[in-house]
């Protein structure tokens, strides 16, 4: 069948980001009281929402649960690791594949497996900010997942259309590029595979926060209006926002069955939308 998920998804990446105004969009910051009609006064306005600083914030005014946050901000000379606990996560608040992201469990990246001391971590941050006149890092808390274990977490993606979900992904990351993956209904029944950017994975129960889950993901979706991913945690404290991602693997590896649901919801729920 014609690729017409993978052709909407990369005209939207050309609407949002080839205008050049979309980096003052992405990267005017906003607070969690800021009003709704503020945060939506341009167009294509879910553009703010790709900065990971503005889309917690988002998540926070719609009463959704996010980790701590520490310390955000460019100076990253400010950044005072003594006082940070033991275990920590670093992202950037633009970037995509889990690029520039740290979970430091006693001075060692989980996603890398690496030790890091805080002056070398410090001057790769220091490093990125110089490239990048818009970049900041959140230094945030590493979320426990609902057994208590701080590792690396089960990613669950919520593919949403305007307040419907049409599948859910579960990502059992064991790096930023490896692990496996299996795709379920709202009614968690199993599905065929959606994409094959991770090979298949084994059955997983439904975590215990997937209520709590899917009315986050559907809040969240009906007030980005469009097609979006939301990215979920299951945690200790219940159900946490991750992030949203407006063009998941800009278009490519979906198979026939997932072009086939996600096109079908598009055109039902957000009918004439980018």
């Amino acid at each position: 069948m014609p690729d017409m998920l993978g052709t909407r998804i990369r005209n939207r990446h050309k609407h949002f980001w080839q205008d050049p105004e979309a980096e003052n969009v992405r990267n005017t910051l906003f607070n969690s009281d800021d009003p709704l009609d503020k945060w939506k006064n341009v167009k294509n306005w879910q553009r703010r929402l790709s900065n990971k600083y503005n889309s917690r914030n988002f998540a926070i005014a719609h009463n959704c649960k996010v980790p701590d946050l520490y310390w955000c901000g460019r100076n990253v000379e400010d950044i005072n690791f003594d006082e940070l606990p033991e275990n920590y996560v670093i992202r950037p608040t633009v970037g995509h594949s889990s690029n520039l992201v740290f979970l430091m469990k006693n001075g060692y990246n989980l996603f890398d497996e690496k030790a890091y001391a805080t002056e070398e971590l410090r001057a790769i941050l220091q490093q990125a900010v110089n490239k990048n006149v818009h970049l900041q890092f959140l230094v945030e808390e590493f979320l426990k997942n609902e057994q208590g274990e701080q590792k690396i977490h089960k990613d669950y993606k919520f593919f949403c259309f305007n307040g419907e979900i049409a599948c859910i992904n579960i990502v059992d990351r064991f790096s930023p590029k490896t692990g496996n993956s299996t795709f379920y209904s709202e009614q968690w029944e199993l599905l065929q595979s959606i994409n094959k950017i991770y090979p298949s994975g084994p059955y997983f129960a439904p975590p215990a926060c997937l209520p709590e889950m899917i009315a986050m993901a559907k809040e969240l979706s009906k007030c980005y209006e469009i097609f979006v991913r939301v990215d979920l945690y299951a945690t200790d404290k219940g159900a946490v926002f991750g992030e949203f991602t407006p063009t998941p693997g800009m278009g490519h590896g979906f198979t026939h069955f997932g072009q086939r649901l996600l096109i079908d919801y598009w055109d039902k729920y957000c009918g004439g939308k980018i």
